[in-house]
Parts: C-alpha cells; structure tokens; sequence
C-alpha cells in the first residue's frame, strides 16, 4: 500500500511537577500512514469542537494508532476492540453532533417562500 512517510519527534519539556526534563533526547520515529495526516489535523482543528493542541493531538494519536492497528489487524491484541474503535471511527468522521437548540436557524417565513 502508497504511504505518506512522516518523522514524528516527541520532545520531553517537563515532568508531572514542572521540573525540566530528565530526558536528554527526543523520541524520534518514522511512520508511513495511508492518510495525510496534517489535512487530517488542519479538518480537526477547523471544527472548533477542541482547543488546537488538543485537536492536533487527537487526531496524530488516532491515526498513529489505527495506522498500527489496521497493518496488524489479525493480531489477538485487536480483536475484541477493533469493532469498537471502527464505530468509534465512524461517528467522529460524522462531524460534530449539533443538539436541536444549537441548530443555526432558518427562515421558513411563508414571505421567503414566495420570494422565489
């Protein structure tokens, strides 16, 4: 399968406490994934559902994670939470779930009937 090829660098700023790091280096890797995953960031971000770091976050942990999962998908470790993740999967791709008073209004006026 055609891949994207990325670096991923995770850098270390601080512990739990605010102390700098104990780790000298980055965590560095190279990933292939069948999406791009930055166009899959900038959508998650466009959505305005997280602040963009959280965004971000979501979504190069989610692809990271199903990139490994779908290339290991007969592996025991996946089996009982692949059907969860892909209905997982399917609602997020849905978009945002509006509630009926977040719904942008209308104006179904019988005056803008007639006006067309």
């Amino acid at each position: 399968m055609k891949q994207h090829r990325y670096q991923i660098t995770v850098e270390h700023l601080a512990d739990a406490h605010g102390n700098p790091s104990a780790h000298a280096e980055p965590l560095r890797f190279e990933a292939g994934n069948h999406d791009d995953i930055l166009a899959i960031a900038e959508r998650m971000r466009g959505r305005g559902e997280f602040p963009p770091d959280t965004a971000n976050a979501l979504a190069v942990g989610l692809k990271l994670f199903s990139e490994v999962m779908l290339e290991n998908r007969g592996h025991p470790l996946f089996a009982d939470f692949a059907p969860h993740f892909r209905a997982f999967m399917q609602h997020l791709k849905k978009g945002p779930q509006r509630s009926a008073g977040d719904a942008p209004a209308t104006d179904a006026s019988p005056e803008s009937d007639q006006a067309q």
